[in-house]
């Protein structure tokens, strides 16, 4: 009998090669979680310690928003290299209001730190959904606008002295529980309902998987590229806000390299470059496995440069094994 098909009467396949290539799709990153953590934990013993687990919730929770952002954009077939400097720009200007000095409530800033964010978002979905600009080249210039505007916003300089209320949010916890890892829950939790369970959900698929066939069948892809784009900058704009509350300053030169971070996450998380395919539960732990990677690396003594080079090995490696899934 035949191993590429062993089928019983409901077409289920017997064949345990098919099996065991379905249960890693599905649950491969899972265990690599898994054996990261339990490297690191055998490796250090206060990886384990429940301070150093929050500290990785804290760390991974930005990188986890961002990536939530990018998994819309991917799965329509782009690419948004920009979110490190749109949080750099919405964390400055949501700082700039949230200082002990200014008149302005904590809602004022909060808002205005997505509305920043998603401006961003409008811009970079309207150059590559009605301008036709490759998403490359548009949130590439994008990255270097936000990085520009925010180094005009704050003359080059930190903005400190931001109120209590704002630093808690980064800072603070809940029961134990970092408030930026509830964020991401609650972020998460949106998002996986929203693409699951709605038809925008399965139109950002259907735009990733085929174009063509998508507006053959009605769909308004370039609205739903533009929403891609802006649900990315307003979660970009959240992740903006968490970091300058964390870092209790509004910095010019926050964000940088969280772009290769958020993308590293993607796709290590299985959502393929070339859209239509992936899951926001493999983004989610992909953020968690850089976030692991990083304190994990920390803890042992590895130099930031050799981290670099292991995530953009990781980059490579994740897109190979996907090109090997299609072939």
């Amino acid at each position: 009998m035949s191993n590429e098909a062993i089928l019983d009467a409901r077409g289920k396949s017997h064949n345990p090669t098919v099996h065991l290539k379905t249960a890693l799709q599905t649950f491969g990153i899972g265990i690599v979680f898994l054996l990261l953590c339990m490297f690191f934990s055998v490796s250090n013993e206060f990886f384990l310690t429940w301070n150093n687990l929050s500290n990785v919730l804290r760390q991974s929770s930005i990188n986890g928003i961002l990536a939530v952002g990018v998994t819309f954009v991917v799965l329509t077939g782009g690419i948004d290299l920009s979110v490190g400097s749109v949080m750099a720009l919405a964390g400055a200007v949501a700082g700039s209001l949230l200082t002990l000095a200014s008149p302005y409530p904590l809602p004022i800033g909060l808002v205005t730190g997505f509305l920043v964010g998603g401006a961003c978002g409008l811009l970079s979905g309207s150059l590559v959904a009605y301008l036709r600009l490759p998403s490359f080249v548009a949130t590439l210039g994008m990255l270097s606008m936000a990085r520009g505007l925010t180094l005009i916003y704050t003359d080059g300089r930190p903005i400190p002295n931001l109120m209590p209320s704002f630093k808690w949010i980064g800072g603070g916890s809940v029961a134990g529980v970092p408030v930026p890892a509830l964020i991401l829950f609650a972020v998460f939790a949106i998002a996986w309902i929203c693409l699951k369970h709605t038809p925008f959900g399965r139109y950002v698929h259907a735009v990733g998987g085929n174009e063509r066939a998508a507006r053959a069948s009605g769909v308004s892809t370039n609205v739903i590229k533009f929403a891609a784009y802006v649900v990315s900058g307003v979660l970009a704009g959240l992740g903006g806000l968490l970091l300058t509350a964390r870092t209790t300053a509004a910095l010019p030169q926050a964000g940088v390299g969280y772009e290769l971070d958020a993308i590293a996450a993607v796709v290590i998380g299985g959502t393929s470059l070339a859209g239509g395919r992936g899951t926001l539960v493999g983004s989610l732990f992909g953020a968690l496995i850089i976030g692991t990677l990083n304190n994990g690396m920390d803890l042992l003594g590895i130099s930031s440069n050799y981290q670099q080079f292991l995530k953009g090995a990781i980059i490579i490696l994740a897109v190979v094994v996907d090109r090997s899934r299609k072939a």
